[in-house]
């Protein structure tokens, strides 16, 4: 999805670099500078960017709030909510946000805005945005250092395509096997001796809510299933 990083009167060449190294760490290198106080070129920004100096290199650079009418979404970051009557503050967690960017259209183009690290993002460019985010932070210390709020957002980003990923590498077990597995267990604990029935009752129910509550993949189930086996097989012997 071709999202863009846009920032904000950034002011610290250091916050700059550091920025476009989360911007790598995570896949991303599209950079916007709308009315930046320093350069990616200042060597502070290309020191703290390590091995991402190439998008510094190719950030865009703008003073005009109009560069982001070229964009289809607009997602604002704020770290100051209010309530249901103030809308323009009215935020998504990054969780949120990611899920649901994984169902948009994988063509429109997207800018993530980040304000400046003295005030963030005034209302009149809040009001620009389709919508805001907003990360949960202590309340004693709210505020984030600008390049650890765009790895925080980028990950979430990020984490949420990985876990679909991961979902088709990793299979969870399906309803019947996990069943089965259920069985060999009841019928496992049925070969040792229990002072009361309601021990073994506890012992099922406890075994069952740990199958349900470690989403098993199918391969770990099977390997499960194989090792009560054994002990049935074992327990029969004696």
């Amino acid at each position: 999805m071709p999202i863009t990083v846009v920032l904000l009167g950034v002011e610290h060449p250091g916050n700059l670099g550091a920025v476009a190294r989360a911007m790598k760490n995570f896949g991303f290198t599209d950079l916007l500078l709308i009315g930046p106080k320093c350069s990616p070129r200042d060597p502070v920004a290309q020191n703290r960017a390590k091995w991402a100096n190439d998008v510094l290199a190719a950030a865009k650079i703008t003073e005009s709030l109009d560069a982001l009418d070229g964009f289809d979404l607009i997602i604002g970051t704020t770290g100051k909510i209010s309530d249901d009557y103030n809308l323009p503050r009215t935020p998504l967690f990054p969780s949120r946000l990611a899920e649901k960017l994984s169902v948009a259209d994988k063509e429109a183009r997207i800018a993530l805005v980040f304000g400046r690290e003295s005030d963030g993002l005034m209302n009149d460019e809040l009001k620009r945005c389709d919508f805001t985010v907003t990360i949960p932070t202590a309340d004693d210390y709210p505020s984030l250092n600008l390049s650890h709020a765009v790895a925080v957002v980028l990950y979430a980003l990020r984490a949420e395509e990985h876990a679909s990923r991961t979902a088709e590498r990793f299979p969870l077990v399906r309803a019947p096997e996990k069943r089965q597995l259920e069985k060999m267990i009841a019928s496992t604990l049925n070969l040792f001796p229990f002072a009361l029935d309601e021990k073994r009752e506890t012992q099922d129910v406890l075994w069952k809510r740990l199958v349900g509550k470690s989403l098993l993949t199918q391969r770990e189930a099977m390997a499960l299933m194989g090792f009560f086996r054994k002990v049935e097989y074992s327990a029969r012997k004696r």
